[in-house]
């Protein structure tokens, strides 16, 4: 019974429009004074221990990255560099911008930060060039995406803080799916392209190929320093982050010089005002993850699920289903830290990686960043393009279909996750 009245209040309380972090926290002030015996103390004790994570501090400096990076002029050269290497091939501006998404995720660890960086200097390109606007828009949303699977990953980060998994683990899991996606929506653009004619570019000399390499360096040096450091064993993920937006700062200011000293202080601002509200959601999902373990709900939903004989593949789609639908309604951040503690003990039960279901999750979060209503690409696409987010739902379905279709692939084919950190001995 208190099960139904906590979900009924907190699914009412986002109806009416109000910020699911503020949601969370009167539904976990109305179970805590109404419907539990929880000691106060203990609610408060758990408030400063649930957020006393190092991997928490992760998220800011991440985002401080993709700050300088987006502002910074990195973007405009990663974009340069792809376009040199794919650009000959039918569609070549569309399919430089998945490559271009891909290489600004690799960095970057945030999907509208991509979609901005990379579709503010595209799309008025690939407008110019003959593109539809609805091609470009297509491309740029759902590409974008690869910002949350190709590690460093903010939602990765908070699926560890919610199920204490590895960070490190999850990074290098999301490598192989993150260029397996970014391929089939290669291939999704280039047979659109092919099959409407779309503009290409002529085919650039190696030597172009090599200017725009050692022009993009500085920026795409993030990626070894982040991945090779966490593998190295040299730093954990947190320090990882830590360096990246050191390195972020200095390749913004100090080597490209697109970005001046006096512009430092709004990025960081930018950035503060991003982190304190993610945190501020955290803290809400600790609690609310908190009072759920003490009244039994997630053990009681586990048995109950494995009670009815469904089992791995019965329960993998319904977690899908699941996560689509909550995509329908919240960000990324809120779906993980709400449900992934409901979700990963009946995970665990089944015998399911933890680490390939955090992967899974992170996919269904891509998926649902780029649909309606809330689909936060959406958003920043329309931003970006002028467009109606209609239109814009309509130029992204060949693309989001193939999301699906790789959502299927991921869910059903663990070893796609597991094989790069079990190579690593980074899980059994």
């Amino acid at each position: 019974m208190n099960t139904a009245i906590i979900f009924a209040l907190l699914v009412a309380l986002m109806l009416t429009g109000m910020p699911i972090s503020i949601s969370l926290g009167l539904t976990v002030l109305t179970f805590l004074f109404f419907m539990t015996q929880v000691p106060i103390e203990a609610v408060a004790l758990k408030l400063f221990t649930g957020i006393e994570k190092f991997e928490i501090m992760a998220i800011p400096f991440f985002i401080l990255a993709g700050n300088f990076l987006t502002h910074g002029g990195v973007a405009k050269r990663m974009i340069r560099f792809a376009t040199s290497m794919v650009g000959h091939w039918y569609g070549g501006l569309g399919l430089g911008g998945v490559l271009a998404c891909a290489l600004f995720a690799a960095v970057s660890g945030s999907s509208p930060a991509t979609v901005v960086a990379i579709g503010s200097i595209l799309m008025p390109a690939m407008v110019k060039a003959g593109f539809p606007n609805r091609f470009g828009a297509g491309v740029i949303t759902t590409s974008g995406g690869l910002g949350i699977l190709i590690p460093p990953s903010i939602v990765m980060v908070m699926y560890s803080v919610s199920t204490n998994t590895s960070v490190g683990a999850l990074f290098m899991a999301g490598v192989i799916p993150g260029i397996v996606l970014a391929t089939m929506l290669g291939m999704t653009t280039w047979y659109r392209a092919r099959s409407n004619d779309y503009p290409r570019m002529a085919k650039a000399s190696w030597a172009e190929r090599l200017k725009a390499l050692r022009e993009s360096i500085w920026g795409l040096l993030l990626i070894v320093i982040v991945m090779g450091g966490i593998y190295s064993g040299l730093f954990t993920p947190t320090e990882a982050a830590a360096m990246s937006a050191v390195w972020a700062f200095i390749a913004a200011v100090f080597i490209y010089k697109d970005l001046g000293l006096k512009d430092v202080p709004r990025v960081l601002l930018s950035s503060a005002n991003m982190s304190a509200m993610l945190l501020y959601i955290i803290t809400n999902a600790v609690l609310f993850s908190f009072l759920m373990t003490s009244e039994n709900i997630p053990q009681a939903m586990a048995d109950a699920m494995i009670g009815t004989g469904v089992g791995v593949i019965g329960f993998l789609l319904i977690a899908n289903i699941l996560l689509l639908v909550a995509g329908n309604f919240m960000e990324p951040s809120s779906i993980v830290l709400i449900l992934a503690p409901i979700l990963f003990p009946i995970a665990v039960k089944l015998g399911i990686d933890p680490v390939h279901f955090g992967i899974l999750m992170v996919v269904n979060m891509e998926v649902g960043m780029c649909h309606p209503p809330v689909g936060l690409n959406l958003y920043v696409a329309s931003g970006i393009t002028k467009m109606g987010i209609t239109e814009l739902t309509v130029a992204v379905w060949p693309w989001l279909l193939t999301m699906l279709v790789f959502l299927v692939i991921v869910t059903y084919w663990p070893a796609l996750s597991l094989w790069l950190p079990r190579m690593l001995g980074m899980v059994a």
